[in-house]
Protein backbone atom coordinates (compact mmCIF):
# COMPACT_ATOMS: atom_id res chain seq x y z
CA UNK A 1 0.00 0.00 0.00
CA UNK A 2 1.36 3.22 -0.87
CA UNK A 3 1.85 5.65 1.55
CA UNK A 4 -1.54 8.30 2.13
CA UNK A 5 -0.02 11.40 0.64
CA UNK A 6 2.09 9.22 -1.82
CA UNK A 7 1.64 11.59 -5.46
CA UNK A 8 1.13 14.86 -3.66
CA UNK A 9 4.11 17.35 -4.38
CA UNK A 10 4.31 20.41 -1.67
CA UNK A 11 6.55 23.47 -2.67
CA UNK A 12 7.48 24.40 0.90
CA UNK A 13 8.57 28.29 1.41
CA UNK A 14 8.64 27.67 5.10
CA UNK A 15 11.48 28.23 8.03
CA UNK A 16 11.02 27.86 11.85
CA UNK A 17 9.56 25.14 13.55
CA UNK A 18 5.98 26.02 13.05
CA UNK A 19 6.51 25.39 9.38
CA UNK A 20 9.20 22.87 9.35
CA UNK A 21 7.49 20.78 11.45
CA UNK A 22 4.50 20.70 9.53
CA UNK A 23 6.02 20.42 6.48
CA UNK A 24 8.03 16.77 7.91
CA UNK A 25 4.15 15.51 8.98
CA UNK A 26 3.50 16.24 5.45
CA UNK A 27 6.26 14.26 4.10
CA UNK A 28 6.00 11.41 6.48
CA UNK A 29 2.67 10.73 5.14
CA UNK A 30 4.53 10.63 2.19
CA UNK A 31 4.04 13.90 0.40
CA UNK A 32 7.35 14.95 -1.99
CA UNK A 33 8.25 18.18 0.56
CA UNK A 34 10.44 20.24 -1.79
CA UNK A 35 12.30 22.72 0.77
CA UNK A 36 12.95 26.09 -1.12
CA UNK A 37 15.42 27.51 0.83
CA UNK A 38 17.55 31.26 0.12
CA UNK A 39 21.13 31.25 -0.88
CA UNK A 40 23.50 31.19 1.39
CA UNK A 41 22.13 30.27 4.70
CA UNK A 42 19.32 29.28 3.99
CA UNK A 43 16.55 28.12 6.80
CA UNK A 44 17.55 30.03 9.88
CA UNK A 45 17.40 26.85 12.33
CA UNK A 46 20.88 25.42 10.22
CA UNK A 47 22.32 27.85 12.35
CA UNK A 48 20.33 27.06 15.81
CA UNK A 49 22.82 26.43 19.34
CA UNK A 50 23.72 24.80 21.36
CA UNK A 51 24.13 21.11 19.44
CA UNK A 52 25.69 20.33 16.20
CA UNK A 53 26.76 17.16 14.82
CA UNK A 54 29.35 17.54 11.74
CA UNK A 55 28.58 21.67 11.53
CA UNK A 56 24.23 20.29 11.13
CA UNK A 57 22.12 22.11 13.41
CA UNK A 58 20.29 19.46 15.68
CA UNK A 59 17.54 21.40 16.16
CA UNK A 60 17.10 21.64 12.52
CA UNK A 61 17.88 18.11 11.97
CA UNK A 62 15.30 16.95 14.58
CA UNK A 63 12.38 18.47 11.86
CA UNK A 64 13.49 18.47 8.74
CA UNK A 65 13.54 15.34 7.43
CA UNK A 66 11.69 13.57 4.15
CA UNK A 67 12.07 16.84 2.43
CA UNK A 68 14.38 17.87 -0.40
CA UNK A 69 16.22 21.23 -0.46
CA UNK A 70 16.58 23.83 -3.37
CA UNK A 71 17.97 26.50 -3.13
CA UNK A 72 16.27 29.64 -5.01
CA UNK A 73 16.15 33.63 -4.51
CA UNK A 74 12.52 34.65 -5.20
CA UNK A 75 13.34 38.01 -5.28
CA UNK A 76 15.41 37.15 -8.17
CA UNK A 77 13.44 37.28 -11.32
CA UNK A 78 14.79 34.22 -12.98
CA UNK A 79 14.24 32.29 -10.10
CA UNK A 80 10.71 33.48 -9.78
CA UNK A 81 10.00 32.27 -13.31
CA UNK A 82 11.52 28.79 -11.88
CA UNK A 83 9.50 28.80 -9.37
CA UNK A 84 6.07 29.23 -11.28
CA UNK A 85 7.33 26.71 -13.66
CA UNK A 86 7.42 24.53 -10.32
CA UNK A 87 3.81 25.56 -8.96
CA UNK A 88 2.53 24.15 -12.10
CA UNK A 89 3.39 20.44 -11.75
CA UNK A 90 2.65 20.79 -7.74
CA UNK A 91 -0.28 20.68 -5.45
CA UNK A 92 0.34 23.06 -2.37
CA UNK A 93 2.33 26.10 -1.85
CA UNK A 94 3.07 26.11 1.92
CA UNK A 95 4.81 29.52 3.83
CA UNK A 96 5.25 31.13 6.93
CA UNK A 97 6.09 34.65 5.94
CA UNK A 98 4.13 37.52 7.33
CA UNK A 99 1.13 38.73 5.42
CA UNK A 100 2.46 41.08 2.86
CA UNK A 101 5.52 39.37 2.14
CA UNK A 102 4.20 37.22 -0.39
CA UNK A 103 2.31 39.72 -2.42
CA UNK A 104 5.82 41.70 -2.74
CA UNK A 105 7.91 38.58 -4.05
CA UNK A 106 4.89 37.98 -6.29
CA UNK A 107 4.50 34.31 -5.43
CA UNK A 108 1.04 34.90 -3.38
CA UNK A 109 -2.27 32.68 -4.07
CA UNK A 110 -4.01 35.61 -6.55
CA UNK A 111 -0.38 35.02 -8.38
CA UNK A 112 0.32 31.37 -8.17
CA UNK A 113 -3.73 30.32 -9.32
CA UNK A 114 -2.94 31.88 -12.64
CA UNK A 115 -0.48 29.22 -13.47
CA UNK A 116 -2.07 26.74 -11.76
CA UNK A 117 -5.84 27.06 -11.25
CA UNK A 118 -5.87 24.32 -8.87
CA UNK A 119 -3.24 25.32 -6.24
CA UNK A 120 -3.43 25.20 -2.55
CA UNK A 121 -1.91 27.91 -0.67
CA UNK A 122 -1.45 27.46 3.15
CA UNK A 123 0.16 29.96 5.06
CA UNK A 124 0.77 30.34 8.78
CA UNK A 125 1.29 33.48 10.52
CA UNK A 126 1.52 34.42 14.64
CA UNK A 127 -1.87 36.76 13.84
CA UNK A 128 -3.50 35.39 10.80
CA UNK A 129 -3.98 38.06 7.35
CA UNK A 130 -6.35 39.70 9.46
CA UNK A 131 -6.80 42.38 12.66
CA UNK A 132 -4.84 44.87 14.08
CA UNK A 133 -2.42 42.17 15.05
CA UNK A 134 -1.65 41.50 12.04
CA UNK A 135 1.61 42.58 11.08
CA UNK A 136 3.16 42.18 14.39
CA UNK A 137 6.10 39.39 15.25
CA UNK A 138 5.47 36.78 17.39
CA UNK A 139 6.99 33.47 18.84
CA UNK A 140 5.74 31.01 20.81
CA UNK A 141 6.42 32.28 24.34
CA UNK A 142 4.30 35.18 22.98
CA UNK A 143 1.53 33.64 21.72
CA UNK A 144 1.37 31.33 24.72
CA UNK A 145 0.76 34.70 26.99
CA UNK A 146 -1.34 36.26 24.47
CA UNK A 147 -3.60 33.23 24.12
CA UNK A 148 -3.90 32.69 27.93
CA UNK A 149 -2.58 29.40 27.84
CA UNK A 150 0.18 30.77 30.24
CA UNK A 151 -1.66 32.28 33.61
CA UNK A 152 -3.26 28.93 33.79
CA UNK A 153 0.60 26.30 33.30
CA UNK A 154 2.78 26.05 36.58
CA UNK A 155 1.90 26.83 39.91
CA UNK A 156 -0.44 29.07 41.95
CA UNK A 157 1.59 31.79 43.53
CA UNK A 158 5.12 31.85 41.50
CA UNK A 159 6.13 33.33 37.79
CA UNK A 160 3.99 32.44 34.89
CA UNK A 161 5.72 29.14 33.18
CA UNK A 162 5.66 28.62 29.52
CA UNK A 163 4.83 24.74 28.53
CA UNK A 164 7.25 22.75 28.15
CA UNK A 165 7.12 22.08 24.64
CA UNK A 166 6.43 24.62 22.16
CA UNK A 167 2.63 24.47 21.75
CA UNK A 168 1.93 28.04 20.05
CA UNK A 169 4.09 26.50 17.49
CA UNK A 170 3.04 23.06 17.27
CA UNK A 171 -0.55 23.73 17.60
CA UNK A 172 -0.66 25.64 14.51
CA UNK A 173 1.56 22.93 12.42
CA UNK A 174 -1.12 20.64 13.27
CA UNK A 175 -3.87 23.04 12.37
CA UNK A 176 -1.91 23.82 8.84
CA UNK A 177 -1.67 20.11 8.34
CA UNK A 178 -5.01 18.49 8.33
CA UNK A 179 -6.37 21.63 7.00
CA UNK A 180 -4.18 20.89 3.48
CA UNK A 181 -5.41 17.30 3.46
CA UNK A 182 -8.71 18.14 3.76
CA UNK A 183 -8.43 20.75 1.36
CA UNK A 184 -6.94 18.37 -0.88
CA UNK A 185 -10.02 16.19 -0.66
CA UNK A 186 -12.02 18.54 -1.37
CA UNK A 187 -10.47 19.39 -4.44
CA UNK A 188 -10.77 15.85 -5.68
CA UNK A 189 -14.35 16.64 -5.36
CA UNK A 190 -14.48 20.31 -6.70
CA UNK A 191 -11.91 20.86 -8.82
CA UNK A 192 -10.55 23.76 -6.94
CA UNK A 193 -7.92 24.99 -4.87
CA UNK A 194 -7.93 26.61 -1.57
CA UNK A 195 -6.67 29.23 0.27
CA UNK A 196 -5.88 28.83 3.81
CA UNK A 197 -4.99 31.08 6.66
CA UNK A 198 -3.56 29.79 10.11
CA UNK A 199 -2.90 32.07 12.79
CA UNK A 200 -1.14 30.63 15.51
CA UNK A 201 -3.19 33.03 18.09
CA UNK A 202 -6.00 31.61 16.53
CA UNK A 203 -4.91 27.88 17.04
CA UNK A 204 -3.76 27.94 20.69
CA UNK A 205 -6.82 29.79 21.64
CA UNK A 206 -8.80 27.01 19.84
CA UNK A 207 -7.73 24.50 22.63
CA UNK A 208 -8.48 25.84 25.54
CA UNK A 209 -12.03 24.23 24.92
CA UNK A 210 -13.79 23.52 28.33
CA UNK A 211 -11.22 26.20 30.21
CA UNK A 212 -13.04 28.90 28.02
CA UNK A 213 -16.61 27.41 28.49
CA UNK A 214 -15.91 27.50 32.17
CA UNK A 215 -15.35 30.98 31.36
CA UNK A 216 -19.02 31.79 29.24
CA UNK A 217 -21.00 29.66 31.64
CA UNK A 218 -20.03 29.66 35.13
CA UNK A 219 -17.87 32.98 35.10
CA UNK A 220 -14.66 30.83 36.21
CA UNK A 221 -11.30 32.44 34.98
CA UNK A 222 -9.37 29.55 35.46
CA UNK A 223 -5.73 30.03 37.19
CA UNK A 224 -2.84 27.34 37.62
CA UNK A 225 -2.90 24.29 39.36
CA UNK A 226 0.36 22.88 38.32
CA UNK A 227 0.22 18.86 37.44
CA UNK A 228 -3.30 19.13 39.07
CA UNK A 229 -7.33 19.25 37.29
CA UNK A 230 -9.75 22.14 37.96
CA UNK A 231 -12.50 19.04 37.56
CA UNK A 232 -10.80 15.85 38.62
CA UNK A 233 -9.85 14.90 41.91
CA UNK A 234 -6.79 12.97 42.34
CA UNK A 235 -5.39 13.49 39.19
CA UNK A 236 -1.76 15.13 39.49
CA UNK A 237 1.49 14.26 40.33
CA UNK A 238 2.16 12.74 44.06
CA UNK A 239 6.18 12.30 45.38
CA UNK A 240 7.26 8.69 46.20
CA UNK A 241 10.16 7.83 47.93
CA UNK A 242 12.64 8.24 44.84
CA UNK A 243 10.38 10.27 42.45
CA UNK A 244 7.26 11.59 41.24
CA UNK A 245 4.05 9.38 39.37
CA UNK A 246 1.13 10.77 38.41
CA UNK A 247 -2.78 8.90 38.69
CA UNK A 248 -5.60 10.33 36.77
CA UNK A 249 -8.77 9.07 38.39
CA UNK A 250 -10.86 10.83 35.67
CA UNK A 251 -13.25 7.61 35.65
CA UNK A 252 -15.09 7.17 38.85
CA UNK A 253 -14.36 2.99 38.94
CA UNK A 254 -10.84 4.02 39.44
CA UNK A 255 -11.42 5.85 42.83
CA UNK A 256 -12.29 2.25 44.81
CA UNK A 257 -9.36 0.36 42.96
CA UNK A 258 -6.99 3.40 43.99
CA UNK A 259 -8.35 3.26 47.44
CA UNK A 260 -7.84 -0.64 47.62
CA UNK A 261 -4.28 -0.78 46.26
CA UNK A 262 -3.33 2.19 49.19
CA UNK A 263 -4.49 -0.25 51.94
CA UNK A 264 -7.95 2.17 52.61
CA UNK A 265 -10.59 0.23 51.16
CA UNK A 266 -12.97 2.17 53.38
CA UNK A 267 -12.20 5.85 51.68
CA UNK A 268 -14.08 4.07 48.54
CA UNK A 269 -17.32 4.65 50.14
CA UNK A 270 -16.22 7.85 52.69
CA UNK A 271 -18.86 10.05 52.31
CA UNK A 272 -16.22 13.08 52.03
CA UNK A 273 -14.87 11.21 48.74
CA UNK A 274 -17.73 9.22 47.35
CA UNK A 275 -17.92 11.38 44.17
CA UNK A 276 -15.86 13.72 42.13
CA UNK A 277 -17.85 16.72 43.01
CA UNK A 278 -17.37 15.38 46.67
CA UNK A 279 -13.48 15.06 46.10
CA UNK A 280 -13.23 18.15 44.20
CA UNK A 281 -14.78 19.85 47.57
CA UNK A 282 -12.14 18.18 49.74
CA UNK A 283 -9.51 18.66 47.23
CA UNK A 284 -6.57 18.97 50.14
CA UNK A 285 -7.55 16.01 52.29
CA UNK A 286 -7.24 14.01 49.59
CA UNK A 287 -4.03 15.32 48.75
CA UNK A 288 -3.07 15.05 51.85
CA UNK A 289 -3.78 10.97 52.19
CA UNK A 290 -2.01 10.14 49.25
CA UNK A 291 1.05 12.55 49.41
CA UNK A 292 1.63 10.04 52.63
CA UNK A 293 0.86 6.85 50.95
CA UNK A 294 2.67 7.41 48.29
CA UNK A 295 5.93 8.80 50.24
CA UNK A 296 6.34 5.21 51.91
CA UNK A 297 7.36 3.13 48.62
CA UNK A 298 9.41 3.78 45.42
CA UNK A 299 7.51 4.39 42.33
CA UNK A 300 8.79 1.61 40.31
CA UNK A 301 6.66 -0.71 42.88
CA UNK A 302 3.99 1.88 43.07
CA UNK A 303 3.43 1.29 39.37
CA UNK A 304 3.89 -2.62 39.47
CA UNK A 305 0.63 -1.97 41.39
CA UNK A 306 -1.52 0.29 40.01
CA UNK A 307 -0.85 -1.46 36.76
CA UNK A 308 -1.86 -4.53 37.94
CA UNK A 309 -4.75 -3.36 39.50
CA UNK A 310 -5.44 -1.60 36.24
CA UNK A 311 -5.27 2.26 37.60
CA UNK A 312 -4.09 4.65 35.15
CA UNK A 313 -1.05 5.86 36.57
CA UNK A 314 2.93 6.72 35.45
CA UNK A 315 5.92 7.81 36.43
CA UNK A 316 7.36 11.27 35.81
CA UNK A 317 10.09 10.19 32.89
CA UNK A 318 13.18 12.11 31.92
CA UNK A 319 13.67 12.42 28.26
CA UNK A 320 16.64 9.98 28.06
CA UNK A 321 13.55 7.42 30.42
CA UNK A 322 10.92 8.14 27.51
CA UNK A 323 13.64 6.55 24.83
CA UNK A 324 14.01 3.61 26.54
CA UNK A 325 10.27 2.72 27.56
CA UNK A 326 9.07 -0.68 25.99
CA UNK A 327 5.68 1.15 24.90
CA UNK A 328 7.48 3.78 22.88
CA UNK A 329 10.07 1.34 21.23
CA UNK A 330 6.99 -1.17 20.63
CA UNK A 331 5.58 2.00 18.95
CA UNK A 332 8.60 3.01 17.20
CA UNK A 333 8.52 6.16 18.45
CA UNK A 334 12.71 6.03 18.18
CA UNK A 335 14.24 5.50 14.80
CA UNK A 336 17.43 6.23 13.05
CA UNK A 337 17.96 7.58 8.91
CA UNK A 338 21.68 7.77 7.17
CA UNK A 339 22.44 11.33 6.91
CA UNK A 340 25.48 12.06 4.07
CA UNK A 341 26.98 13.96 6.42
CA UNK A 342 26.49 12.74 10.37
CA UNK A 343 25.76 9.55 9.36
CA UNK A 344 23.56 7.51 11.61
CA UNK A 345 21.29 10.08 13.49
CA UNK A 346 18.37 9.13 16.04
CA UNK A 347 14.91 10.67 15.51
CA UNK A 348 11.48 10.59 17.04
CA UNK A 349 9.49 8.59 14.75
CA UNK A 350 6.39 9.06 13.14
CA UNK A 351 2.98 9.09 15.07
CA UNK A 352 0.84 8.03 12.06
CA UNK A 353 0.37 4.20 11.70
CA UNK A 354 -1.54 2.99 8.81
CA UNK A 355 -1.63 -0.53 8.17
CA UNK A 356 -0.07 -1.80 4.86
CA UNK A 357 2.06 1.21 4.86
CA UNK A 358 6.13 0.88 5.90
CA UNK A 359 7.57 4.03 7.32
CA UNK A 360 10.76 5.57 5.11
CA UNK A 361 12.33 8.02 6.42
CA UNK A 362 14.77 10.04 4.28
CA UNK A 363 17.45 12.35 6.26
CA UNK A 364 17.35 16.08 6.89
CA UNK A 365 18.88 17.21 3.80
CA UNK A 366 22.27 19.54 3.50
CA UNK A 367 21.67 23.10 1.80
CA UNK A 368 20.76 22.88 -2.09
CA UNK A 369 21.13 19.09 -1.72
CA UNK A 370 18.49 18.63 -4.44
CA UNK A 371 18.45 21.14 -6.75
CA UNK A 372 19.70 19.92 -9.85
CA UNK A 373 17.70 17.44 -9.19
CA UNK A 374 14.31 18.61 -8.61
CA UNK A 375 14.84 21.35 -11.31
CA UNK A 376 15.98 18.40 -14.35
CA UNK A 377 13.26 16.10 -13.08
CA UNK A 378 10.34 18.12 -12.71
CA UNK A 379 11.05 21.16 -15.15
CA UNK A 380 13.98 19.30 -17.54
CA UNK A 381 16.47 21.40 -16.94
CA UNK A 382 20.32 19.84 -17.70
CA UNK A 383 22.16 22.34 -17.52
CA UNK A 384 25.12 23.08 -14.35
Amino acid sequence: MEPLLSGVRILDLTRMLTGDYAAMLLGDLGAEVIKVETPGSGDPLRQMPPHFLEGESAYFLSINRNKKSIVMDLKSPEDRLKFYELVKKCDVVFDNFRPGILEKLGVDYDALKKYNPKIICCSISSYGKTGPYKNQPGFDLVLQALSGSMSITGEEGHAPVRMGIPMGDLAGSMFAVFSIVSALYAREQTGEGANIDISLLDSLVSMLTYVAEYYFIGDQISKPIGSGHMSVVPYRAYKTKNGYLVIAVFVEKFWQILCDVIGEPELGADERFSSTAKRLENREEVDKLLEEKFRTKPKEEWIRLLHDAGVPAAPVNRIDEVFEHPQVLARDMLVEVNHPRCGKIKMVGNPVKTDGVKDEFKPPPLLGEHTKEVLKEILGEDKE
